[in-house]
C-alpha cells in the first residue's frame, strides 16, 4: 500500500515509534529511524527491519530539542530516499512534579521534545508535500492531549498544544493531498510504563499482575494495555485512501479512558 513512499518516525528506537515503523514497514514504506541508542542497537535494528520487511531503513540521529537538527533530518530523508512523504511525531519524554515545584529545565525539555519539535518537524515536510501533492503527518499525542491528570503540567500542555496544532495544520492543508490527525494513545506497555509498574510494585509490596491492574484501574476503563502494534495499524489506515477526509482528528485509542 506504502510502496514507494518513505516515513520518517521519530522516537522510534523502541515502544511505540518502533511500533509504528514496524507497521509503516510491513505496508512497503521506507523507514527513517530516529531516537537514542547506542550505535550497534541502532544498526542491529535498521538491518534487522530491513531484513524483515524488504524496505530501505536508515538512521538519524536528530535532537527533538534543536530546530536545526530537526530541518536537517528532513533534509536527509528527501536526501537519501527521494522524498519524506509520511512524518510521524512520536518523540516524547515525561516528567511528573506539581506546578510549584515543577523544575523549569524539565518544563522546558519536556515542551521542546514533545510540542516545538513537531511543529519544526512538520514545518520542514511541507514544502515537499506540497510539491508532491501528497503527504501524511500523524502526530502522536496522548489521552492527556483530551483530558488532565495532577503533577505532569508540563505533557498535559504539550500534549493539548499538539491537537492543537494538528487541527491547524489541517486546516492549512484541507484542499491538499496532505493530511494532519492526531493519535491518542492511552496506556501502552512500554518500558518507561513498564518502570511505573515495577515501581508500583515495590511501593505497595504488590505483585507485578497486580500493579498492572492498578495502574489500569485508574483511567483505562477496559483493563487492558494499548499496544504500539494498534497504534502502528492506525497510523497506517490514516495513510489510506479510506482516511483522504479525516482532517485535524484526534482520535483516542484509550481502552475508554476519555469516554468517562
Amino acid at each position: 500500500m506504502l510502496n514507494g513512499k518513505t516515513a520518517i518516525v521519530t522516537g522510534s528506537t523502541s515502544g511505540i515509534g518502533l511500533g509504528i515503523a514496524r507497521e509503516l514497514a510491513a505496508q512497503g514504506a521506507g523507514i527513517l529511524l530516529n531516537g537514542f541508542g547506542e550505535a550497534n542497537d541502532i544498526a542491529a535494528l535498521r538491518t534487522t527491519l530491513a531484513q524483515e520487511y524488504g524496505v530501505p531503513v536508515d538512521y538519524h540521529g536528530a535532537d527533538m530539542r534543536d530546530p536545526e537538527q530537526i530541518a536537517a533530518m528532513v533534509a536527509h530523508a528527501e536526501t537519501t530516499f527521494g522524498s519524506a512523504d509520511i512524518l510521524v511525531n512520536n518523540a516524547g519524554i515525561q516528567h511528573v512534579a506539581p506546578v510549584a515545584s515543577f523544575p523549569r529545565e524539565r518544563w522546558d525539555a519536556v515542551i521542546a521534545i514533545n510540542l516545538s519539535s513537531t511543529f519544526f518537524a512538520t514545518q520542514a515536510v511541507l514544502p515537499g508535500m506540497h510539491k508532491r501533492g501528497w503527504g501524511r503527518i500523524i502526530n502522536i499525542a496522548s489521552a492527556h492531549g483530551l483530558v488532565a491528570s495532577a503533577n505532569k503540567s508540563a505533557y498535559v500542555a504539550a500534549k493539548h498544544g499538539v491537537v492543537g496544532l494538528t487541527k491547524v495544520v489541517a486546516l492549512e492543508t484541507a484542499q491538499t493531498g496532505i493530511t494532519c490527525n492526531a493519535i491518542c494513545p492511552g496506556w501502552v506497555l512500554t518500558p518507561l510504563v513498564q518502570k511505573q509498574i515495577d515501581a508500583i510494585a515495590a511501593r505497595d509490596g504488590i505483585t507485578e499482575a497486580a500493579a498492572r491492574a492498578a495502574l489500569l484501574g485508574e483511567k483505562q476503563p477496559s483493563g487492558a494495555f494499548v499496544t504500539p502494534e494498534q497504534l502502528g495499524q492506525v497510523a497506517v489506515f490514516l495513510c489510506s485512501a479510506a482516511a483522504d477526509q479525516i482532517r485535524g482528528a484526534a482520535l483516542p485509542v484509550d481502552g475508554g479512558w476519555t469516554a468517562q
